[in-house]
């Protein structure tokens, strides 16, 4: 028989010398079928260009062999670097992963776990982009979908989460900044409506709270070093102005030019990072000598800029790697209690951080 683009499962039935249905055992991995027979089954194949119908292979097996994963934003390279451990777990155990990009945006976030169950993923890996309606993951977990969280978690839903323990590295961070001299340390959380309102409590009381997000624990970690030093928390040194570079360049051009400016910074993720550096390069000044700062994520460029940048570096891969390993336990049948696991981080310390400037 010759080759053609249309090549059916009878075709290859038929040049095997077997029925459809130990072809189609053959080809799907399912089911008894002798070693010879397998292999017969598989050059006819191979012969043929035959290429299987996964979707009608998904309704025989119950299964489609795909991960879904929904991030909050893919130009952050944390989110990046998690995804090639979800990807480089996931391959290796034969599964394909099929990304959609939520932009930290609830509606897309919905979208993208409908179109996703809708396409029978075996299991789902989502970063939230907040806890204000979790009814779309709640119907995930109901619909016996294996669910892990990656980076944030969401009280009241019974899903294993994997990350950091994002107060204790932030309080890490600012107490360097705080050993160096600095009393006035900036905070760049990026950060919404519903953060920006948190931040305006006095103190920061509360933000801890803030549900399906690492910058309320992280912005508590702040806190908490400033007030082991007996330091208040200054609203005005606060901003939560958004999550891409441009917001936090901005968000850094209007600290940096208030009467009393901050001497450091604290960065929560590299794009704020990039923004923070971004600002203090058009406002004439350099790092450390007028501004040190912290960031969080130990991107690839974070060692090349000029001074290299003090960094709290995360286990980025592992996060991503260690969220796979989990979906994939609960799509083996572990019913076991939800898991939360924080994975250590570590503070680099390069040349970002300095003494105050003498003004």
């Amino acid at each position: 028989m010759s080759r053609t683009a249309a090549t059916t499962l009878p075709d290859v039935a038929r040049a095997a010398g077997v029925s459809t249905a130990t072809a189609a055992r053959a080809l799907g991995g399912y089911g008894s079928v002798r070693a010879d027979t397998r292999q017969k089954v598989q050059a006819a194949a191979a012969e043929l260009g035959y290429r299987a119908n996964s979707l009608a292979r998904s309704l025989i097996t119950g299964s489609t062999d795909t991960i879904g994963v929904v991030l909050a934003d893919i130009e952050n390279t944390f989110f990046a670097s998690a995804l090639r451990g979800i990807a480089d777990t996931a391959h290796a155990e034969g599964l394909e992963v099929v990304l959609v990009n939520s932009d930290e945006d609830l509606d897309n976030e919905r979208n993208a776990v409908r179109v996703l169950t809708e396409k029978r993923v075996d299991g789902l890996v989502v970063c939230p982009a907040e806890a204000r309606d979790i009814s779309h993951l709640r119907a995930v977990i109901d619909a016996g979908i294996p669910l892990v969280l990656l980076d944030r978690r969401v009280p009241r839903l019974a899903a294993d989460v994997v990350g950091i323990d994002n107060r204790a590295a932030a309080r890490e961070a600012t107490t360097h900044l705080l050993a160096a001299g600095h009393t006035r340390v900036g905070l760049l959380t990026g950060g919404d409506p519903a953060l920006a309102a948190a931040l305006h409590a006095p103190g920061l009381a509360g933000v801890e709270r803030l549900a399906a997000t690492t910058v309320g624990t992280r912005a508590a970690g702040y806190r908490d070093a400033l007030l082991a030093a007996g330091l208040s928390v200054d609203p005005e040194l606060l901003s939560a102005e958004g999550f891409h570079r441009a917001d936090a360049a901005a968000a850094t051009r209007r600290l940096l030019q208030l009467p009393d400016p901050p001497t450091a910074l604290l960065t929560l993720d590299s794009l704020l990072s990039l923004g923070a550096l971004q600002a203090v390069r058009e406002l004439g000044l350099s790092c450390p000598d007028d501004v040190s700062i912290v960031g969080f994520d130990d991107a690839e460029w974070a060692l090349v800029t000029s001074p290299p940048l003090t960094v709290v570096a995360q286990p980025v891969y592992d996060i991503g790697a260690e969220s796979c390993r989990l979906l994939l336990r609960r799509m083996r049948g572990n019913t076991g209690r939800t898991v939360r696991k924080a994975l250590p981080t570590e503070l680099i310390v390069r040349g970002s951080v300095g003494p105050p400037p003498r003004f």
